[in-house]
């Protein structure tokens, strides 16, 4: 018994059929920058949603630091705990989320361990969009920080005589700084080669930098070669900018100096991290 086979029956596209169907179709625009960078921000808060243990150092970690530091240090330093708090909850509030920051260069690192940043470099994207959408999404790490910080101030005593719009003026700068000091660590993220290198070299720079500051006390009792290092740090400047703005004063010093900080970070860090992240 023989099988005849017809091939009229049995036709598939040709490939000059594709092509002409690739071209005569038109292309979806090409995303704008900021669309991407949203894209992306989002896509780090789904990962927040699947691994929800993520939130643990912006609730639990801030909560233990603000209740440690007020009753170990409050009654020593100025007496009582009601008395510290109204100087230690805006400086403990820069140090969680300055701290915080470091994250962002671990996810980076990740990302690139599992080869997702390989996908990202095909993309008819602006190219800095992935860095941009990490940053944005730890925007809203920092803010719930904040929130949970300024909760746990305000149950123990903390009274900001700014009120609404000092606190939330005094928040606004720290977000911008922390968007900025983040680029450091996106540059760690793209250039060590482990997540546990990451995280080493952050605490080394991290470390130094936030507790060598006016975060706990005030730099006029330490010694003066300290002085001068802490008084030109930037978390220093920052830490007294959200302190007095919450106080309801108008520090315009020190607010000068967090916003040209912060823009040192993104032209400095945002450059190198750009040109590592083209590189790879």
């Amino acid at each position: 018994m023989s099988t005849v086979t017809d091939d009229a029956t049995f036709t598939g596209p040709r490939t000059e059929d594709l092509a002409a169907l690739l071209v005569a179709g038109e292309r979806p625009p090409r995303p704008s920058a900021l669309s991407a960078s949203l894209t992306f921000g989002w896509r780090a808060m789904l990962k927040i949603k699947h691994v929800p243990e993520q939130l643990f150092d912006v609730t639990a970690f801030p909560i233990m630091m603000v209740l440690m530091y007020a009753y170990l240090f409050g009654g020593a330093l100025a007496g009582s705990v009601s008395e510290y708090i109204q100087f230690l909850l805006p400086g403990i509030l820069t140090l969680s989320v300055v701290m915080i920051t470091m994250y962002t260069g671990v996810s980076v690192n990740t990302d690139i361990t599992k080869g997702v940043f390989d996908r990202f470099r095909t993309l008819p994207i602006w190219r800095p969009a992935p860095m941009v959408g990490y940053l944005l999404g730890d925007v809203v790490r920092y803010l719930i920080a904040s929130a949970v910080m300024l909760a746990v101030g305000l149950l123990i005593g903390y009274r900001p005589h700014g009120g609404v719009v000092g606190v939330l003026a005094g928040v606004l700068l720290l977000l911008v700084f922390s968007f900025a000091f983040s680029w450091i660590w996106t540059m760690f993220g793209l250039m060590l080669r482990s997540e546990k290198s990451v995280m080493g070299v952050s605490m080394m720079v991290i470390f130094p930098l936030t507790f060598l500051s006016n975060i706990f006390v005030d730099p006029r009792t330490m010694p003066g070669w300290l002085q001068a290092f802490v008084n030109n740090s930037p978390v220093t400047h920052l830490a007294t900018a959200v302190r007095e703005l919450m106080a309801g004063n108008w520090p315009a010093a020190d607010i000068a100096w967090s916003l040209g900080w912060s823009a040192l970070f993104v032209v400095v860090f945002g450059a190198v991290t750009m040109r590592l992240y083209n590189r790879r």
